[in-house]
């Protein structure tokens, strides 16, 4: 996410929203009895306006943006974007704009007596400690300031990179809200924190290792299930010595608290795992899923590609009663977190369904084949380009797919395709229902983008080849604070009805 390091910038006024007050942070109930802050007092909350009113804005890299939480200026960028290639009802949808975060990744760093917890400043490893963010839910800014009291108490040395020295280097704060004791409209705001501590070391027998035990029972004496204060749904280690940016090493290990971690999204109970990737914005995410439920036909086949723990596709196959649904992953830990969310799928649910660990970006037409929607949810960066080719040329794949299937030899042949096999060794298949029959491929592509740049570059590909048109585009305001929107929009194959009836009226006025 970009920095905003800016000079100090002249006084703008405040800009009222016209959202909903459902869009804006509810009023903390009354301060608990005890010293951490687990909601900000009401006094330093902005009421109906959309003004971020953060004390760490001009030094810290989340944010980009004080005013408008509501509506980015990137929306009018991407109004004029859709206008352009001929869609022109366009949405844009936002709901909370404070405390939205229920995930992040922290670097830890300074001494033990002064603890920096926080982000890096744009273009350094310099970390800028962020205790009172705006975005964060508040119970991650009560785990971080309870942390910084460990770390402190415990004399426990924050890593230092110039040395690589140091026991405790990144921390990763994710909250759940699933509670099903509490009333639904009380189960956001006590929320619990599942927490990381990511250890520099190679396991839990290296030096120091009495400190990360002592750091985590710190941490559950004084906001686990028996503290004053029950916030702390788990503490978990990660061990990681390399030096270089990336976060999470190979090894995890459950320390204290709950082992499974629940949320409930777009009809259905999901477990992640720490190591899985969970969306930050939980409640956007739940928003944008019954969204794209909409535009999946009951009973279809559905692939869905950088599938992660297959939240996606599981709430499709729940809401829609797909036929099929196959999720496909590169990342081989998200198999336990898929495997534990289909065991509480609602029995109604009665589809051949499977989680392939595979890279989607070797012939990812093979995955296609069989289904009626494709589901893409890539990182930032998009779509591979082999999956971008791929979708270029769908229509004569289709054809050439259909003409195989009719040689029983050929068939024979592209099973035994290395790659093929390992795939499904890696797979988990749920229900004996099979598709194979089916040699079509998908009539729908939903694309589901957090990054702007590179879903422009992917949407003029498709609509270049002539293989797909665009029927809808929605914008969702997963990142408050920000430039970034996530959009989902759904293509359709072949070049469109709506274009098509304006062709035959241009030729009909011209004679």
């Amino acid at each position: 996410m970009p920095a905003c390091l800016l000079s100090a910038r002249p006084p703008s006024p405040v800009i009222t929203c016209r959202v909903s007050l459902g869009a804006v942070r509810n009023p903390p109930p009354p301060a608990p009895p005890s010293s951490l802050p687990l909601d900000p007092p009401a006094a330093n909350l902005p009421s109906l306006t959309c003004a971020l009113q953060c004390p760490h804005f001009q030094s810290c890299s989340g944010c980009t943006h004080e005013f408008n939480l509501h509506r980015p200026i990137i929306v009018d960028e991407a109004t004029d974007f859709f206008k352009s290639i001929g869609l022109l009802d366009f949405t844009f949808d936002s709901c909370r704009l404070y405390g939205w975060r229920c995930r992040a990744k922290l670097a830890v760093r300074g001494t033990s007596t002064s603890p920096l917890i926080g982000l890096y400043q744009e273009g350094t490893h310099n970390v800028v400690d962020i205790p009172h963010c705006k975005a964060h839910h508040p119970r991650i800014n009560a785990a971080v300031e309870l942390l910084r009291q460990g770390i402190k108490e415990l004399n426990v040395e924050p890593y230092d990179e110039d040395d690589r020295t140091g026991d405790l280097r990144y921390v990763q704060m994710a909250v759940t809200t699933y509670n099903t004791s509490l009333p639904a409209s009380e189960r956001y705001r006590n929320g619990k924190v599942q927490i990381t501590l990511v250890w520099n070391s190679r396991n839990e027998k290296s030096p120091n290792s009495d400190k990360l035990e002592s750091l985590a029972e710190f941490l559950w004496r004084n906001g686990g299930s028996r503290s004053r204060e029950h916030y702390i749904h788990s503490v978990w280690a990660n061990f990681q010595t390399s030096t270089n940016n990336v976060i999470f090493g190979n090894r995890w290990r459950h320390l204290l608290g709950e082992t499974d971690f629940w949320e409930n999204v777009g009809g259905i109970d999901i477990s992640l795992a720490p190591s899985s990737f969970g969306q930050a914005n939980a409640r956007a995410f739940d928003i944008l899923l019954r969204k794209l439920q909409k535009y999946v036909p009951y009973g279809a086949s559905v692939t869905d590609l950088y599938a992660g723990a297959g939240v996606i596709g599981l709430s499709l196959a729940a809401a829609r009663k797909c036929r099929s649904v196959k999720c496909v992953e590169i990342n081989k830990e998200s198999q336990l977190s898929f495997e534990k969310t289909v065991s509480r799928l609602p029995k109604s649910v009665d589809g051949n369904i499977s989680w392939h660990n595979a890279d989607n970006s070797i012939e990812p037409l093979s995955w296609l084949v069989g289904s009626d929607v494709l589901v893409v949810d890539p990182p930032r960066k998009g779509l591979d380009s082999s999956l971008v080719h791929a979708l270029q040329n769908i229509g004569s794949a289709e054809r050439k797919a259909k003409s195989l299937s009719e040689s029983s030899s050929s068939m024979v042949k592209e099973e035994k395709r290395p790659w093929i096999l390992r795939a499904k060794e890696a797979s988990v298949q749920i229900g004996s229902k099979s598709n194979s029959e089916n040699q079509s491929l998908p009539q729908t592509l939903i694309y589901i983008s957090c990054g702007w740049e590179s879903f422009k570059e992917d949407c003029k590909s498709l609509l270049s080849s002539k293989a797909w048109h665009l029927e809808k585009a929605h914008g969702f305001n997963f990142f408050p604070g920000t430039q970034s929107i996530e959009v989902l929009a759904v293509f359709k194959r072949g070049q469109g009805l709506k274009k098509k009836k304006l062709a035959k009226k241009k030729k009909k006025n011209a004679f």
